[in-house]
C-alpha cells in the first residue's frame, strides 16, 4: 500500500472533554500548533456545547479562530445543533461534525434530542452553510455514532442505521462518518457496515471512520476500513477520551501508535513521529500528573532502521 491517509486529530476535543482538570487556552494552542507542526493537517479543536455542560470546552471559539491561523490546517469541531453550528461559522471552522447517534436512547442522553429532531438540526446546519458564500462554506459531516453498537440498547437494525444515513445526507450533510462510540466494533463489523451505508449513499459519501481502542481492536479495525478504501482516522494523542454520555466507553486510538502502524506499512501519513513526541510532552506537562496516557509505540520508540513511507523535510 503506497496510498495517503489523513489523521484527523480530535484529542482537543474527544480527548478533553473527558478531563477534570482544566486547561489553559494556551496550553491548548501549544498542543495543536505542535501537532501541526508535525504534519498533522487536521485537528477537532473543540465543541460548541454549553459551558455548563462541558466547561473544558468553554473556550473553543477563542481556539478555532487563533487555530485558524496555522497555515495548512484544517479547523474541525463538534456541533451538537444548530446554534452550535451557528456560533462555529461565526469563528471560522472549516469543517462542522453534527453527530447523530442511531441509538435514540443514547441521542436522548447525549444532546437531548430525537432522531427526528437532529435531522431537522443538520437541515438547518445546511441551510446557514448554503447562505455563505462558496469559497467560506466549511465542510459539512453528519457522523452515525454508536453505530457499531450502543451500551444503552445494545446492537442496532441495519435498517436503522441506512434510514438515518440517507436522512442526514438528504439534509445536506456531505459525508456520513462512522464512528465507534462505545468501543464495540471488531473488523467484520467494520467491513459490513461501511458497505452498508455506501449502498445508501455511494462511497464517495463515506470516507472516515472513528474508532476507539476500548477493547483492544482499534487498530485491527483501522486495517479493515483501509481494505474498504477509508481515507480519514480519527485519532487522539496519547489515547485521550471517549464519551462521558456512554458507560465504559473509554479510549480513542493512540494517534502515535496510528502513525506508527500505517508508516512502518508504507502508507503516507505526512506526520513526523518526533514532532509528535514534542506535542505529547507538552501535553504531558498540561495535565495533571496522575492522568494517564497511552500508546505502544511512544514507549518502545522506533524500530532501528525504521523508515518513513515517504521522505520527511
Amino acid at each position: 500500500m503506497t496510498k495517503r491517509i489523513t489523521i484527523s486529530e480530535v484529542g482537543p476535543r474527544d480527548g478533553l472533554q473527558s478531563i477534570a482538570h482544566i486547561l489553559t487556552l494556551e496550553q491548548k494552542l501549544a498542543w495543536i500548533e505542535a501537532e501541526a507542526a508535525a504534519g498533522v493537517t487536521e485537528i477537532e479543536v473543540g465543541s460548541f456545547v454549553p459551558a455548563k455542560v462541558l466547561p473544558q470546552l468553554a473556550d473553543t471559539g477563542e481556539v478555532v479562530r487563533r487555530s485558524r491561523e496555522i497555515p495548512g490546517l484544517t479547523v474541525a469541531v463538534l456541533v451538537p445543533n444548530a446554534k452550535g453550528a451557528a456560533a462555529a461559522l461565526e469563528a471560522g471552522a472549516h469543517k462542522l461534525t453534527i453527530p447523530l447517534s442511531v441509538s435514540e436512547t443514547h441521542s436522548l442522553r447525549n444532546v437531548r434530542r430525537t432522531h427526528a429532531q437532529m435531522i431537522e438540526e443538520a437541515r438547518q446546519i445546511s441551510a446557514m452553510i448554503a447562505e455563505l458564500p462558496q469559497e467560506q462554506r466549511p465542510h459539512f459531516e453528519g457522523s452515525l455514532s454508536t453505530v457499531f453498537g450502543c451500551t444503552l440498547e445494545g446492537a442496532i437494525p441495519d435498517a436503522q442505521i441506512a434510514r438515518l444515513a440517507e436522512q442526514l445526507r438528504d439534509a445536506g450533510c456531505h459525508e456520513i462518518g462512522l464512528s465507534d462510540t462505545t468501543g464495540y466494533a471488531n473488523p467484520a463489523q467494520v467491513r459490513h457496515l461501511i458497505r452498508l451505508v455506501r449502498g445508501v449513499v455511494g462511497k464517495e459519501a463515506v470516507t472516515g471512520l472513528h474508532l476507539h481502542n476500548t477493547r483492544g481492536l482499534g487498530l485491527a479495525n483501522v486495517l479493515a476500513g483501509l481494505e474498504e478504501d477509508i481515507t480519514t482516522f480519527d485519532s487522539s494523542l496519547g489515547g485521550l477520551g471517549g464519551c462521558p454520555f456512554a458507560p465504559g466507553a473509554s479510549g480513542n486510538i493512540v494517534t502515535e501508535d496510528l502513525v506508527f502502524m500505517l508508516e512502518a506499512m508504507g502508507i503516507d501519513t505526512g506526520i513526523d513521529f518526533e514532532g509528535l513526541m514534542k506535542a505529547r510532552a507538552i501535553l504531558r506537562e498540561a495535565l495533571n500528573p496522575e492522568e494517564p496516557l497511552y500508546g505502544f509505540a511512544p514507549e518502545a520508540g522506533l524500530p532501528l532502521g525504521f523508515a518513513y513511507a515517504e521522505a520527511r523535510v
